[in-house]
């Protein structure tokens, strides 16, 4: 899942384990914050802090490749040899036997590099001079690619990102199952791989003064103006680059986050692809969203393609985008999308894939695992708003999803009755509980599926499906190391990994999402 659709927080795993690998012997193979630190996480959260003695020694810039990769410090030149991409986009190569990590390097480069943070299993360093290039590397399309954030591998081919993503998927299924015979099938790619972006959630601020929308430069309170972002859906970044000028035109305070002073925090646009309608919501980051009436008039009257208009209130100093409270200002509540043959109703917090067609790619992998033959019982355990569950529906004789957050439950209830799909029923609560009581009551699944955040799935969900002993588990995932270290557990418990299919759901960025079909060893 996208990086936007569940709460849980993905782990940097190339740091982690790189302590376990320092023998140099290297194994083959979407709730994004709008200040853009999702997916960002430190070294310093990975490793204990060193202590004081060794955190700061004094710098050694002039220095070149120290004999012994514990002499290394940080300031210190070293050479470095690239060998894959980790899972945050960075380059990964070895000094002296110890990992390092080069933030734009890619595969194959010979790289001097200064060294920007030494710990017990790994360094961090940033490229002072490529020696040897990629036939890989390509000029990046987008002006602030270098300063965005928001893509992390514009600067590589799409044959070798896609390369490097299902190598990443290989990597992780053999460092964690300990297993090198996992198959992998070749990942799906998308024809064109720009404009695929259905929503953004953009911050809004003032340069020169112009309104702006962009995103924050990670780490920093550096606004970044992505106008014509080229992930983004044309229609998108149109609708931005107007609202912008409309918010200007009429005064309409901005929101300074150091002085806490203004109204409008973002803005949150989303297209439906079928249908081209847009939804617009305002956030705001008080009750009042000044020249409300105005904005919805000009609005109307210059983006015939916008449905909807809603203001939502956040006043909390939170990277989460939305607010409890959502008000329409005008139009429907929803917008309409189809994914196939599902129909969809989207309200403004609602969660929807972000990139329909690959998603679509990715949902017939799940049908094909799941392998229905139209008397089967099929528990989505992570179901959110029921796409999956809705996608399987037809096939199946009952479906029953399980999801925690109330409201999406909701949708996912409305979204069965537009797709007139009577087998499917939605419940609240966690899967853990539920799949073992509907165990007991004598109700046991022929195929469950899992669509769990970055995290993975929770441990006690993994023995209820190891005790439920379904004929088939779907995974789907979008962070191959919980994907595999899960899949260990799996393993453990009985069941056998019968294929994994990667599936790229963001081209240009270090995400990769996978379909894996898993089934009971015979007893």
């Amino acid at each position: 899942m996208t990086s936007e659709k569940k709460h849980g927080a993905g782990g940097s795993t190339d740091r982690k384990a790189a302590g376990n690998r320092n023998n140099g012997n290297e194994k083959k193979n979407t709730n994004r914050s709008y200040k853009n630190t999702a997916n960002k996480d430190t070294a310093s959260n990975l490793r204990p802090d060193r202590p004081d003695s060794q955190k700061h020694r004094p710098k050694t810039a002039s220095a070149v490749s120290p004999a012994s990769a514990e002499d290394v410090r940080v300031g210190d030149t070293i050479v470095v040899t690239v060998k894959r991409i980790g899972i945050n986009g960075e380059g990964v190569g070895y000094y002296r036997r110890k990992a390092v990590f080069i933030k734009g390097a890619l595969p194959e480069e010979v790289v001097k590099a200064a060294v920007t943070k030494a710990e017990p299993g790994y360094l961090t360093a940033e490229i002072k001079q490529l020696e040897k290039k990629s036939p890989l590397r390509i000029q990046p399309a987008c002006s602030v690619y270098e300063t965005c954030g928001g893509c992390q591998l514009q600067h590589m081919s799409y044959e070798g990102q896609l390369r490097a993503k299902e190598e990443l998927v290989r990597e992780a299924f053999a460092r964690y199952t300990k297993r090198d015979n996992i198959p992998v099938r070749p990942i799906i790619g998308m024809d064109d791989p720009w404009g695929y972006r259905n929503k953004a959630q953009l911050q809004v601020a003032t340069r020169d003064g112009r309104v702006l929308t962009g995103l924050y430069e990670a780490g920093t309170h550096r606004f970044v103006d992505i106008t014509g972002c080229p992930i983004q859906h044309p229609g998108i970044n149109s609708v931005m680059q107007t609202v912008s000028g409309i918010v200007q035109k009429l005064g309409i305070p901005i929101y300074n986050e150091r002085t806490k002073r203004g109204a409008l925090r973002m803005v949150v646009a989303r297209v439906g692809t079928e249908s081209g309608d847009v939804q617009l919501t305002f956030i705001t980051a008080g009750n009042e969203l000044p020249n409300a009436d105005k904005l919805v008039a000009l609005v109307r009257e210059t983006l015939p393609s916008v449905k909807s208009i809603a203001h939502n209130i956040n006043r909390e100093n939170t990277p989460l985008v939305f607010g409890e409270t959502t008000n329409v200002l005008w139009g429907d509540e929803r917008i309409r999308e189809k994914l196939g043959d599902v129909e969809l109703s989207l309200s403004p917090r609602a969660f929807f894939q972000l990139n329909p067609q690959q998603t679509l790619r990715l949902y017939d992998a799940v049908k094909e695992a799941a392998a229905l033959t139209g008397r089967e019982l099929v528990v989505d355990a992570y179901c959110g708003t029921g796409t999956i569950a809705l996608w399987l529906a037809p096939f199946a004789g009952e479906v029953r999803g399980i999801e925690v957050i109330a409201d999406a439950v909701e949708d996912a209830r409305r979204n069965a009755e537009l797709s007139g799909a009577s087998r499917a029923s939605f419940h609240t609560g966690r899967a853990e509980q539920l799949l073992p009581e509907w165990v007991r009551a004598g109700t046991r699944p022929d195929v469950i599926v899992v669509d769990p955040p970055r995290t993975g799935c929770d441990r006690k969900l993994l023995d209820a499906i190891a005790a439920a002993k379904p004929k088939r588990l779907v995974y789907v995932s979008c962070n191959p190391s919980t994907l595999a270290k899960d899949c260990a557990v799996l393993l453990d418990a009985g069941f056998r990994i019968e294929w994994a299919q990667p599936v790229d759901m963001f081209p240009q960025t270090s995400h990769v999402e996978c379909c894996a079909l898993i089934v009971r060893s015979k007893e």
